[in-house]
C-alpha cells in the first residue's frame, strides 16, 4: 500500500538523522555501555552463591535505560527541535499523513531499542558472563516492543510541556534522571528504599526494568510473564497517546 511506502520513507530517514547525530548516538549508544562497564567496576562480577553473576542484575537496567534513551528522551527533544524550527509546520502541508509521521518517530524508536538490546546482551555475554534464559526471550521481545511504544508515546507527551528547544534537554532530564535513580537502574536494593520504592512503582521505569529482569532469571523454568509490569506500562503508554492527542503541537510556541 503506498501509506507503507511512505511510511518505511520515512521511517529510513528518521533512522539517518538519528546516526546522523552525535549526542543522540553518545546518549543511546555509547553511555549505557560506559555505565554498565562501569558499575560492574565499582561493584564487581562475582558470582553469587544462587549462581547469579553481579552484572546480570545492571543489564536489565542498563536495557531499560538504553530503551528509554532511544524512545522518550530522543523523541522528547527531537521533536520539540522541529517544532519550534518549523519543521512540523511544513510537515502538515505535505502529502504526508501526520499519523504516518508520528508512527514512524514510535517504530524508529522501537527499531533502535532492539539494536541496543542485541548491542547490552552481546557486551553482557561476552565481558561479564551475561545471558538471557531460554524460556525468557520471548517475553524480553514483548517487554521491548510494549515498553519502546509506551515510552515514544511519553516522549511526544513530554513535548506539550516543552517551551523551547533550548529547555528540551534539561526537561526531558529533570524527568528521567530522577526516575533512574529510584527504578533500581543506577541503585539496586533488595529491601527497597521505602516509600521511595513506592513512588518508584506508580511510574513505567522500574516496571520496565523489572519485566525485562524476569528474562535474566537462571532459575526460572518455565517462559516468565510479567502481566502486572505490562499492564503498568501499557498503561502509561495509553496516557502518553491521549495527551499526545489532546495536546500536541504542530507549530512553534512561539
Amino acid at each position: 500500500m503506498r501509506w507503507i511506502s511512505k511510511l518505511m520513507h520515512q521511517l529510513k530517514f528518521d533512522l539517518l538523522i538519528f546516526r546522523r547525530n552525535p549526542a543522540a548516538t553518545f546518549f543511546t549508544v555509547v553511555l549505557p555501555l560506559i555505565f554498565l562497564v562501569l558499575f560492574t567496576q565499582i561493584f564487581g562480577n562475582e558470582e553469587l552463591d544462587n549462581g547469579r553473576k553481579v552484572a546480570t542484575f545492571y543489564v536489565p537496567g542498563i536495557m531499560a535505560l538504553s530503551i528509554i534513551s532511544a524512545t522518550m528522551v530522543n523523541v522528547a527533544i527531537t521533536m520539540t527541535a522541529r517544532r519550534e524550527r518549523g519543521i512540523l509546520k511544513r510537515v502538515r502541508a505535505t502529502p504526508l499523513n501526520p499519523t504516518t509521521f508520528v508512527l514512524s518517530q514510535a517504530i524508529a524508536g522501537m527499531v533502535i531499542s532492539f539494536v541496543m538490546a542485541v548491542i547490552v546482551i552481546g557486551v553482557g555475554r561476552a565481558l561479564f558472563g551475561v545471558a538471557v534464559v531460554g524460556v525468557g526471550i520471548l517475553p524480553m521481545l514483548i517487554s521491548i516492543l510494549l515498553g519502546a511504544g509506551a515510552f515514544s508515546a511519553l516522549g511526544l507527551a513530554l513535548t506539550t510541556i516543552i517551551p523551547s528547544e533550548d529547555a528540551a534537554p534539561a526537561v526531558t532530564n529533570a524527568v528521567a534522571l530522577p526516575l533512574y535513580f529510584i527504578s533500581d537502574i543506577f541503585i539496586i536494593t533488595e529491601e527497597g528504599l521505602g516509600w521511595i520504592s513506592d513512588v518508584a512503582n506508580l511510574f513505567p521505569v522500574i516496571h520496565l526494568g523489572k519485566a525485562l529482569s524476569e528474562s535474566f532469571n537462571p532459575f526460572v523454568t518455565e517462559t516468565p510473564w510479567p502481566w502486572k509490569n505490562w499492564l503498568v506500562i501499557a498503561g502509561w503508554g495509553a496516557f502518553g497517546v491521549l495527551v499526545t492527542r489532546l495536546k500536541f503541537r504542530w507549530t512553534p510556541a512561539r
